[in-house]
């Protein structure tokens, strides 16, 4: 899963996402789901989430 449904997106998942400053070079950092900040239902950049260690970004993929 891509990670631009939110209906794909939940608390507890295991991510890959892109923090802000990272945004440039596409780095991508692992984490798992504490909250999901983005309301809508789909995102095209990505839903944005803020993993349980506080940093927030746009998920990219979601670990199986």
């Amino acid at each position: 899963m891509d990670g631009r449904n939110r209906r794909d997106v939940r608390v507890g998942d295991e991510v890959d996402i892109v923090l802000k400053r990272d945004q440039s070079t596409g780095r991508l950092t692992r984490g798992v789901v504490s909250e999901i900040l983005t309301n809508s239902p789909f995102h095209a950049r990505g839903v944005k989430v803020r993993l349980s260690d506080g940093r927030v970004g746009r998920v990219k993929a979601v670990i199986p």
